[in-house]
């Protein structure tokens, strides 16, 4: 019989708790004798996942859903028994906040780049100088050196010009990362625009032949939405993972201090207690500026994460259904760079996700926190919530307080992909496997900031390791 192996993972959030489902998975799948211990330096699991639950509403703190079309996530919470639980978003008008004025999204546009020619050429939001410089896109040949990585706002600025990139692109795009998207790597973040370039030359023509034909449906047949939840909150999903795995393997409240390398080919890692665990593997899954402390210097590639990451802050508001008239339909609105907002984003969470809210509330939460300035997100919570509802006034007219609220801040947690990231997480995972073959490092500083990009990046440690 072969000798039982063990396996430590670092860090108790999405990514640590996926790590280690399929630890055990791989156990019982191959009657490979595996054992594995959890350590997660705070009190509780679920890192940024926390769901709020009270008096009907089910408010997330941190991430509110994802992308359906990752499937790797939903095979997880399948796998933990919560596939009925699965509940789509309900899609709507989403809009860009503009000249104060909120803007429809042009009919027809993927991502900001547009598809259809007459929503395009009729939208306010830029002028007809802008929207011939974005024409332009239909003439320009494509980029030279294709493999290069460049940054999302060079691409998209070459491609389209600036008053659609800074008007459009730049809001839709800078949320889902937090950060500045002349920065941005376009090949660790949105490589589908850099292949679609490559292909068809034109980005809007690209992006015409490569959207699937829509089935004719009856009128009364809604589109369904892109993003899945829980209803009972992600958080519901982190107890399920949990509880999916051996109690005593979770070990919570334990700082790790330490990462060494034993002459027999395995890992010891000291707590800051100064107690010890010995393993024959280790997936890290910890914040990257955590993760540099653990293990020598020499091992990380220089420049890499140089950026810090990103602080932002949430805030869930609940009114009275008649104190917040707003005849708009939709659910929600993203606000250009050029406007002089605390918010950078709101959610029409009632109208999203209307499981969340019962009947006669309405739920709106708003996001604070720019890559280039973030001091409003250490602001105590009732300065925070003051500067929400002057903007929500002067925006949808909301003169209302609400009826509760809860401030979320997520410090230092959106890493930045700058422009040559997939460069560095290759030198850095080199290092690793020549140095230290039974550590794999995991999660969020690496190959995407979504939950199913996290899942994914767990189950290949696992896969890489075992």
């Amino acid at each position: 019989m072969s000798e039982r192996k063990h396996v430590i993972i670092l860090g108790g959030g999405i990514t640590g708790l996926a790590a280690a489902f399929y630890v055990q998975k791989h156990a019982k799948e191959t009657g490979q004798p595996l054992t594995f211990t959890l350590l997660e330096g705070s009190d509780r699991l679920g890192g940024k996942i926390d769901t709020i639950t009270e008096d009907g509403f089910v408010l997330e703190r941190g991430p509110d859903s994802y992308l359906a079309r990752k499937t790797v996530m939903t095979d997880l919470v399948k796998d933990v028994g919560l596939g009925d639980e699965l509940v789509s978003n309900e899609t709507g008008q989403a809009y860009i906040l503009h000249n104060m004025r909120l803007h429809p999204i042009p009919e027809g546009a993927v991502m900001g780049i547009p598809t259809k020619i007459m929503p395009f050429a009729f939208t306010p939001l830029f002028s007809v100088a802008g929207k011939a410089r974005a024409g332009f896109d239909l003439f320009l040949p494509k980029r030279t050196d294709t493999q290069s990585d460049v940054s999302v706002g060079h691409f998209f600025r070459r491609r389209l010009g600036d008053q659609v990139v800074d008007r459009l692109i730049e809001p839709l795009l800078s949320g889902i990362y937090a950060g500045r998207i002349d920065r941005l790597s376009l090949q660790s973040t949105f490589p589908q625009f850099a292949e679609t370039e490559k292909k068809y030359r034109s980005l809007i023509l690209g992006m015409k032949k490569s959207q699937p034909k829509l089935e004719k449906t009856p009128v009364t047949k809604k589109k369904k939405g892109a993003f899945l939840t829980l209803k009972s909150g992600l958080s519901s999903f982190i107890e399920a993972l949990s509880k999916a795995l051996p109690e005593d393997s979770i070990k919570t409240g334990i700082k790790v201090k330490d990462v060494e390398s034993m002459d027999d080919g395995t890992y010891s890692v000291i707590m800051e207690d100064g107690s010890t665990l010995k393993g024959d593997h280790v997936i890290v899954t910890t914040p990257y500026a955590v993760t540099k402390r653990l293990f020598d210097e020499s091992l990380f590639p220089a420049g890499f994460h140089d950026t810090k990451p990103t602080s932002v802050a949430t805030v869930a508001m609940s009114f009275n259904e008649d104190e917040v008239n707003f005849s708009l339909d939709g659910t929600g609105f993203v606000i250009a760079k050029s406007e002089k907002t605390s918010i950078t984003a709101c959610t029409w969470t009632s109208r999203k996700w209307p499981h969340t809210t019962p009947k006669g509330k309405v739920v709106l939460r708003c996001y604070v926190g720019r890559a280039e300035d973030q001091d409003i997100v250490h602001e105590p919570d009732e300065v925070i919530l003051k500067k929400v509802l002057d903007d929500l006034k002067k925006i949808m007219g909301v003169d209302a307080q609400p009826e509760f609220y809860h401030v979320s801040r997520m410090i230092d947690s959106m890493p930045q992909y700058e422009v040559g990231h997939i460069e560095y997480v290759k030198k850095l995972r080199d290092s690793f496997a020549e140095n230290l073959p039974g550590v794999a490092l995991a999660g969020a500083p690496y190959d995407g900031v979504g939950l199913p990009d996290c899942v994914n990046s767990a189950k290949k440690a696992v896969e890489s390791l075992l």
